[in-house]
């Protein structure tokens, strides 16, 4: 999807096309995305695509579940002095939170050092959605007692991995991958610290909560039928607690069927991104992703491409900044230049 974008943008030059899987080796760029020809072939050699000097590498490789792959691929790239902007890697958020393990943040640190470049990644959460959307409301308070980021989703058309990860479609026994608390807040909570920060207070503990819903039907959805007896909803947490109270929550609630969990939170549209702050004055505000081009496509392939899009359209300003790690809190505003036109 992002692909696609690049070829048609003012801004910017599609300079190469680095792939994993072997069947898209030799194709034209045009081809992986439904395009007209470039000339531009898509390779799996990394030196092939360091030797053309590009300004930045748009990294979407898989999840921090295969941390050694993503790790080799971007310090490489990064000891050859070309900048990354990744959305694999969600620890790498706030890499300055102390669950990341140091084997997972210590290459990169030193290959940034040593190529002099920058490594920013903005997530998959969506990044933008738990930590610039809170952040940017805060700054209209005088006061803030508590913020929640939450995703409302139905996940029935949604192709991504999320069987052993959260553990829909499975029975109710199955312990889920992101059930781990320790691996929930490494996985998806760097966002909690990262507000903490940027409000100016220490947080005391970051806790965590799971809960699971089971469909008494049998639920469709893209990837096969959720069956009758199996999880087809989780709600998640993960809660910055400051002076013993609970002050910044990250909260998902991903469902198959828009009627499941009809006790859990919902958005008053489908699919949709929610702050609420409680404070002076307090905030609301929902966010969602359609595409309105007559394509059919779901939002949960809206709100894919808008994850993809951040990490493109912040090249130009990581390209500016200092050698070294790139949280949200570097960056300007990023407010899109060249998407109109």
């Amino acid at each position: 999807m992002v692909l696609a974008e690049i070829l048609r943008h003012p801004r910017f030059e599609l300079a190469g096309v680095g792939v994993s899987n072997p069947a898209k080796v030799g194709l034209d760029a045009g081809d992986l995305c439904g395009a007209p020809e470039t000339g531009t072939v898509a390779t799996d050699s990394i030196d092939e695509l360091i030797a053309l000097r590009p300004d930045a590498v748009v990294h979407y490789g898989p999840t921090a579940q295969f941390a050694d792959e993503n790790i080799r691929v971007i310090e490489a790239f990064l000891r050859a002095g070309i900048d990354v902007c990744s959305t694999a890697m969600t620890p790498w958020v706030w890499p300055a939170m102390d669950k990341t393990p140091r084997a997972w943040r210590d290459p990169i640190t030193e290959a940034c050092l040593v190529g002099g470049a920058s490594c920013f990644t903005t997530g998959i959460d969506p990044g933008f959605a738990n930590d610039l959307f809170p952040m940017t409301l805060m700054g209209l308070c005088g006061e803030v007692q508590s913020v929640r980021a939450s995703e409302l989703l139905d996940y029935t058309d949604y192709e991504g991995d999320y069987e052993f990860e959260m553990g829909i479609g499975k029975p109710p026994e199955f312990t889920a991958l992101l059930e781990h608390p320790d691996l929930l807040v490494m996985a998806w909570g760097p966002t909690v610290p990262m507000i903490a920060d940027a409000a100016g207070i220490q947080l005391d503990r970051i806790t965590t909560t799971w809960d699971k819903w089971v469909t008494p039907v049998d639920r469709p959805s893209a990837k096969g039928t959720v069956r009758a007896g199996t999880v087809a909803a989780i709600r998640f947490t993960v809660n910055g607690i400051h002076r013993g109270r609970e002050v910044i929550t990250l909260e998902h609630v991903n469902r198959i069927g828009r009627d499941a969990a009809p006790d859990w939170p919902s958005g008053t549209r489908d699919d949709v991104y929610r702050v609420d702050i409680v404070g002076s004055p307090s905030i609301s505000q929902e966010t969602s992703f359609r595409f309105t081009d007559g394509s059919g496509r779901t939002p949960a392939i809206a709100g894919c491409l808008a994850t993809g899009m951040r990490a493109l359209n912040a090249v130009p300003a990581v390209n500016e900044l200092p050698p070294g790690w790139v949280t949200p809190l570097d960056l300007p505003l990023i407010a899109g230049a060249g998407t109109i036109r």
